[in-house]
């Protein structure tokens, strides 16, 4: 039988990256326009692979809506492959939930056009998530293709047995940490290892003799896959023609233009007994470490920050929201809420979300993110305005000022939430704007206490009152302006349950007098459960009350040099770190209300101003990073860093936020915990997964840093305590020895990779702030702590009503969530028949109890990612198991 040679003809596209995305955008108009043509003029032209990403097709049409027929006319034929995903993501930097609508949007709109590829579809992610495995499974797609994660072993295709993420082929099988299995494909010699094929006979000869070789190398079977193609390569039009000279001049060989469909079933058909298998996440682990790219979880760390707040609104608080208002109104906002997910996957391409683009491509991101966090926000506050209209809260007094407290996430939550009270307003029918202000302004406003539903005082504290112009949007009428009297009110709650809410009133009365075991200094703070003390050389000490374990020299800050680019950090030779322990600090106890404490603590550091002056033309140079010399500059500038380290009454962790103007360049700044623990292995919030990392690199590692991915945590343990450092969209961490590391900015100069593309804004200049959290506690608190750090990405939310006699509780616990390793991603509605969905994720390896309970449901059903029904659902989750499940009325 002969060796057969399936060429692909495809495109990778990436929709912005070097030059703005209008730049590829008219370029991929073209490759269409030839596309089409070539269809129509070349029957032996067997199709082409549209990147595995159907947001294509709504980018040509926009420019050519013309054209959708024939486009219709291409995919009926088997012409243009589609799907199964809308983008192409980096799967590690967005979260979970956005993977997870990739394929399930992805999907819906591959089979509007057709039948889309059955290939999960990453061919230049920047590492691939554990889960992959799994999720391509409940997707309906049993193989994956991939370029990057394995390093396949040479010409003798020998496994060495220390080497977990090599395979002898390029083909090979996939596990997951649940035990799921795919099959994997590896772009061993590239996604464009066919690309360019020569219709000339020396040049094929040639072509051929080189890539064949190549090929076969790797090659599992005797078929072999060649991809036509590379980044916005236009079409070869002329490839069936090579393909004719290629069968010619080397007979031995069948050589087809193929696709990916008949490429995968005949190469699966075929596989060797010895095929080899890799394990969970696929991040490069056993090469030299330098390009695994993991340092775009830090390039451009604002672009980061933005991610993890839409992400939030949509998942955690949209979402919930009007599932829960639902009830009252038999309407779901489906469609608001795609166009919301498909803005902000916009932005989920790897060279995008990455920050590893010109700043072109950055500063229409910004766009982006802002126009889905508003549609975000308009789904919550409508539902908000739902709900709160039908809770019942007649039972409190009529001249009360009521609001209600909801939390949107999938814990129990403990802590304070801040609420806005309208006291009175005047509408402008009623005067001019300024004798209103000024009559709202003059009048006396008593003191107020708050109560609970049962007419209990609550721990509250009440704001100064102050007045300001606002308006309502009536749906009936026109725009009323209004001057109104406003107080804020914080709140505390204590175990405020999963998807609940609770009723409260802001009643005239003497304050709440808060019986506070909150103690405040200028340098301590300390309540029931921990202990915070500011350090002679201006570190942190913490102590936890109840372990008796106490850690120092915590949040200590870092900043080094770095002169290499987007896509990897590089710092320069003989470049020492500078640390805020060697630098003054001033301490200040900027608030205690009784509910919580804030100490603001300034380091007075001193940085180089950028790297010196040979940094520019090694840029320019294109030298490789690696190869540079560059150093710091003897310039030094001031650098203030101003941390408010913040305690509440009830709480066993501490959050910090730092701010900083970055006015340096070339240069990356940490933040240090030192845990006292010497472990192998440390644990960090992943793609539904818990993922276990080692602390060490790979005998093959050569990169003196090992930079990781995390989304909401990364922790630190052993049989005697734990920490855990929890964070809002500062993706990068690394390990170093006992210290949790977390990356708070990377300021560089230049994009990187194949040429010298200026980045100027890449350099972060301006005003940044940073959140995160640290938890020290028990190892059987572990899990615990995970899914806290998880929900304090977004507050509890509270909204001011009317004493109204609803038909909906007046406290209320909406769904009921019983499993201790269950983290929950989703709460929201199915597309089709509006049945309620949740979904989440198995946190441990351990099989575990799940019950799930809602008035109203008359049985729980299993359902796979597109959210199609599986059957019964288990009482019991498996050890990392993904689990979606359909509440049935």
């Amino acid at each position: 039988m002969k060796k057969k040679v399936y060429i692909v003809s495809h495109s990778h596209w990436d929709r912005e990256w070097y030059m703005p995305y209008e730049q590829h955008h008219m370029r991929l108009v073209e490759l269409m326009d030839d596309l089409l043509e070539l269809f129509e003029t070349d029957p032996e032209f067997n199709s082409f692979h549209l990147d595995g990403q159907t947001i294509i097709l709504d980018d040509y049409l926009e420019v050519r809506p013309e054209k959708r027929a024939a486009v219709q006319k291409a995919i009926d034929e088997g012409k243009l492959q589609i799907g199964p995903f809308y983008i192409l993501q980096d799967d590690f930097l967005i979260s979970s939930e956005s993977n997870t609508r990739n394929m399930l949007i992805g999907m819906k709109e591959s089979k509007k056009w057709g039948t889309p590829v059955a290939l999960g579809y990453f061919p230049d992610t920047f590492g691939n998530m554990g889960q992959t495995p799994q999720m391509m499974l409940q997707a309906g797609l049993k193989s994956a293709a991939f370029g990057r994660g394995v390093k396949p072993i040479g010409f003798d295709n020998e496994v060495l047995a220390d080497d977990n993420y090599t395979s002898q082929y390029s083909e090979m099988f996939w596990e997951g940490p649940d035990g799921s299995k795919i099959f994997g494909l590896l772009f061993a010699n590239w996604y464009s290892n066919g690309n360019e094929i020569p219709t000339e006979r020396e040049a094929a000869i040639k072509f051929w003799n080189q890539k064949l070789q190549d090929v076969e190398k790797y090659g599992a079977t005797n078929h072999y896959l060649m991809m036509n193609g590379v980044d916005h390569q236009p079409v070869q039009k002329d490839v069936t023609q090579a393909i004719r000279l290629a069968n010619e001049l080397f007979p031995e060989y069948e050589f087809v233009h193929s696709n990916f469909t008949d490429y995968l079933e005949a190469v699966q058909n075929d596989l060797p007994e010895d095929l080899g298998t890799v394990n969970g996440e696929l991040t490069s682990q056993e090469t030299d470490g330098w390009y695994t790219l993991a340092n775009t979880s830090s390039a451009r760390v604002y672009l980061k920050q933005w991610n993890t707040k839409v992400s939030r609104q949509l998942e955690n608080i949209a979402e919930p929201l009007a599932t829960m208002a639902y009830d009252v109104t038999g309407e779901y906002p489906h469609d608001e809420l795609d166009f919301a997910w498909k803005t902000l996957m916009q932005n989920h391409p790897h060279d995008s979300i990455c920050g590893c683009s010109v700043d072109e491509v950055h500063r229409e991101m910004m766009t982006r993110f802002e126009k889905a966090n508003e549609v975000g926000k308009f789904i919550a506050d409508k539902a908000l305005d739902q709900l709160t209209s039908q809770i019942k809260t007649d039972d409190f007094q009529a001249e009360s000022y009521p609001f209600v407290v909801f939390n949107t996430a999938g814990i129990n939550k403990t802590g304070t939430v801040e609420v806005e009270i309208e006291l009175k307003r005047k509408t402008f029918h009623e005067g001019v704007p300024g004798k209103l202000f000024k009559e709202l302004e003059e009048e006396t406003t008593p003191t107020f206490h708050v109560v609970n539903a049962e007419g209990e005082v609550v721990n509250a504290v009440v704001g100064e009152p102050n007045v300001r112009f606002n308006y309502d949007l009536p749906k009936d009428a026109f725009r009323i302006p209004f001057m109104a009297k406003y107080v804020t009110v914080t709140i505390e709650v204590a175990d405020l349950d999963e998807f609940s809410w609770q009723s409260y009133a802001l009643v005239e009365g003497e304050p709440a007098v808060i019986n506070s075991e909150l103690n405040a200094t200028n340098a301590s703070l300390e309540n029931e459960f921990t202990k915070i003390e500011i350090l002679e050389n201006g570190s942190l000490s913490v102590l936890n009350k109840e372990t008796g374990k106490q850690l120092e020299n915590l949040l200590v800050f870092e900043n080094v040099g770095d002169i290499a680019n987007e896509y990897i950090f590089k710092q320069p030779k003989g470049d020492v770190a500078l640390l805020s322990t060697d630098f003054p600090y001033e301490t200040a106890l900027i608030e205690n209300n009784g509910l919580s404490a804030t100490i603001r603590l300034t380091h007075k550091m001193e940085i180089p101003a950028s790297a010196d002056e040979l940094l520019s033309y090694e840029q320019q140079a294109v030298i490789d990073f690696r190869n540079r010399n560059a150093s710091r500059s003897n310039v030094l500038v001031p650098f203030t860093i101003t941390t408010d380290i913040t305690l509440e009454r009830l709480a066993k962790h501490v959050e910090f936020s730092t701010k900083v103007n970055n006015n340096a360049q070339d240069h990356r700044l940490r933040v240090l915990f030192p845990t006292q623990l010497n472990v192998e292995t440390h644990e960090a919030d992943s793609i539904y997964e818990v993922v276990t990392r080692p602390n060490k690199v790979s005998k093959h590692w050569e990169n003196p840093t090992n930079p990781q991915h995390q989304h909401a945590f990364v922790n630190l343990h052993d049989d005697n305590y734990s920490v855990t450092v929890g964070n809002f969209g500062l993706n990068e961490y690394e390990i170093v020895d006992d210290t949790i590391a977390v990356t708070l900015l990377r300021a560089v100069g230049e994009l990187g990779d194949w040429g010298y593309f200026p980045t100027p804004e890449a350099q972060c200049q301006g005003d940044f702030e940073f959140e995160y959290s640290l938890d020290l506690h028990a190892p059987t608190e572990r899990v615990l702590s995970y899914k806290a750090a998880q929900a304090r990405q977004y507050a509890l939310i509270a909204k001011q009503t009317k004493v109204v006699a609803g038909s909906l509780p007046t406290n209320h616990q909406y769904v009921a969530v019983t499993g201790d390793n269950f983290a929950i991603t989703a709460l929201k509605r199915r597309q089709g028949d509006d049945a309620l969905v949740l979904r989440g994720y198995n946190m441990t390896e351990e099989a575990t109890d799940l019950a799930i309970a809602k008035e109203g449901i008359s049985k729980t059903e299993l359902l796979n990612l597109l959210e199609e029904a599986q059957g019964e659902c288990p009482d019991k989750l498996s050890g990392h198991e993904i689990r979606t499940i359909g509440l049935i009325k």
